[in-house]
């Protein structure tokens, strides 16, 4: 089973008490009885770090932090095995981003669930992935071991994300690469190197011959700037 977890800002019903919006998804899935439904909240409330009265409270009465724990403990009360985290701190402060990222962390430790995390942030990707996809224009265009690819990326698009990435710390001086032209639409994408057309590097070949997605210096990468 699996879990979607999105903006808790357009999830969570205003006019339902937190405690029915997190036990909704095990009240319509799994008939159990009050005092089981009960424990169960109580469990979850626990677990995202939030007190038992909150469960009689309505989402207005929290902060923005308080409310992703709310969806966080939501997506988490039919125990899935897979939660997927949309975007899930890209409406936070950067301060409570950390919180909610290094919640999501403890959870994955405690319950043993596994996340696919879709962010534009790539500080959050590199925080939270044991393994980053990287994907252009629906394409993807490398994969691999997190720590690796965030500190040695090997496609075009992966080095440009990543250089124009907050540092891990104000002293580190980084080269930004500035990506030239626009995003091309994906119903009409270019013909072979979906990149090609803004890609620094770009050979006569990535017009007219899609990569294929290949092993390279331990993970994959769909460029024609290696041996295939």
């Amino acid at each position: 089973m699996q879990a979607v977890f999105q903006d808790p800002y357009a999830s969570l019903n205003p006019r339902m008490r937190v405690g029915s919006i997190i036990m909704e998804p095990l009240i319509t899935n799994e008939p159990l009885p009050s005092v089981e439904v009960r424990k169960r909240l109580l469990r979850l409330l626990e677990l995202v770090g939030l007190p038992e009265r909150a469960a009689d409270l309505f989402p207005h009465e929290f902060s923005g932090g308080q409310r992703q724990r709310i969806a966080i403990a939501r997506a988490l009360s039919l125990s899935p095995k897979v939660v997927v985290l949309d975007e899930p701190v890209s409406a936070l402060d950067v301060s409570i981003r950390a919180q909610i990222l290094n919640l999501l962390r403890d959870l994955q430790a405690q319950l043993g669930v596994s996340y696919l995390f879709i962010a534009h942030d790539l500080a959050a990707v590199a925080h939270m992935s044991h393994t980053i996809a990287v994907m252009y224009l629906g394409k993807i265009v490398e994969v691999g071991d997190g720590e690796t690819l965030a500190k040695a990326p090997k496609h075009p698009y992966t080095q440009a994300l990543f250089s124009a990435a907050l540092p891990s710390h104000p002293d580190e001086r980084r080269d930004e690469i500035i990506l030239t032209g626009e995003v091309p639409s994906p119903m009409n994408p270019p013909s072979g190197c979906r990149f090609h057309p803004r890609c620094p590097h770009a050979l006569p070949r990535c017009s007219t011959e899609e990569p294929k997605l290949l092993p390279e210096s331990g993970r994959l990468v769909a460029c024609h700037l290696y041996p295939q």
